[in-house]
């Protein structure tokens, strides 16, 4: 008995040595495989992490939209703005440096004045546009989520325009009806003038530039502003030019681009690109100044001589922002908030965007 008791306790044992001994095997396979699809798994995961990586860039790259909508002041037959900007994308120099970073259309839209721009930019129908600073810095005050990325130029001039046989000076303007775009640059000369020479009583009414130079030509109103092409034609025709802005320097106006803030979340680089290339055109610009200005004779349908004098190059500012640019700005944001015309006082820096 004892015998065979001894026979199964060594049996029993030398199962057990087998079972442990194939259980370590095992055991040791499993680890190899486990390290071995550790690897696996860890190079599978860096190159998911390299694909997602290079998907992250494309999408960061593919994410800027590929159609640019841009707004400007003034319809004209070609359908552009004058300026650098205009001459951009006449020769397609912007158009070209845009492609680079997957815009591949720029709709162009023009605007009669810059509230109707402002509001088209407020409710996302242009992603940005180059208007004049007055429309621009009220939309701003009054809660218009935009920034400032440029000031392409700081000497528009604006002229107050009587009717013939009407007033001949600024104070006869006392008692008397006075038309202008409410809410353009033009709108502010005017009010700033007429403070500082005293006239207090008149009557303002809006109108847009063609409505007020029929209604001037019947009689309806005894004075316009005017800007331009259109205010040295009036003046050709024997309206009288009371007065224009080129005589007091602290009024003249100036033309600034914005954007939205919308489209800065989707092209965070959007600024350093557009103003890169809208000096690229200014360079060529100075290049072939002779077919500029037939260029801007045909967008406002007059000779070069008459824009050589009202649209003259050296006003273009080389570089997004200048000094005396943002000086001008200052005064002009200043003015309205003290004339109640901007709804609250801001910085002029935290608008905008270097």
């Amino acid at each position: 008995m004892a015998k065979v008791y001894r026979e199964i306790l060594g049996g029993w044992a030398r199962g057990f040595r087998f079972v442990l001994l194939a259980s370590m095997v095992v055991m040791m396979l499993a680890v190899s495989a486990c390290g071995s699809g550790g690897n696996s798994a860890g190079s599978s995961a860096g190159e998911a992490d390299k694909a997602e990586a290079a998907g992250s860039g494309n999408s960061a790259k593919t994410s800027v939209p590929s159609v640019l909508n841009y707004g400007f002041i003034g319809a004209n037959k070609l359908n552009l703005p004058g300026g650098a900007e205009g001459w951009g994308f006449y020769k397609g120099i912007i158009q070209e440096e845009l492609k680079k970073h997957g815009i591949t259309e720029v709709k162009l839209t023009s605007f009669p004045n810059g509230p109707d721009q402002t509001e088209s930019l407020i409710s996302g129908r242009l992603d940005f546009g180059s208007l004049g600073d007055t429309p621009a810095i009220i939309a701003y005050a009054g809660g218009a989520k935009t920034r400032l990325i440029g000031q392409g130029s700081a000497h528009t001039v604006g002229y107050i325009i009587g009717k013939k046989d009407g007033p001949k000076t600024v104070k006869d303007l006392q008692g008397k009806t006075i038309a202008t775009q409410k809410g353009s640059f033009m709108h502010r000369y005017l009010v700033g003038l007429l403070k500082q020479e005293g006239v207090t009583d008149y009557k303002l009414v809006h109108m847009l530039i063609p409505d007020a130079t029929a209604a001037l030509a019947r009689g309806d109103i005894d004075a316009t502003t005017n800007t331009g092409v259109q205010a040295v034609k009036q003046i050709s025709d024997g309206y009288p030019a009371l007065d224009d802005a080129s005589k007091h320097p602290d009024l003249l106006g100036s033309s600034v681009t914005v954007v939205s803030e919308d489209y800065l979340a989707k092209f965070p680089d959007f600024p350093k690109i557009w103003n890169e290339a809208r000096e690229k055109a200014l360079a060529d610009l100075k290049q072939h100044q002779d077919e500029y200005y037939k260029f801007l004779a045909e967008i406002g349908n007059t000779t070069p001589d008459i824009v050589k004098q009202v649209s003259p190059i050296e006003d273009l500012k080389d570089t997004a922002f200048t000094d005396d640019g943002l000086s001008l700005l200052e005064g002009t944001k200043n003015f309205l908030v003290e004339e109640k015309l901007a709804k609250k006082d801001f910085n002029i820096s935290d608008w905008q965007l270097k």
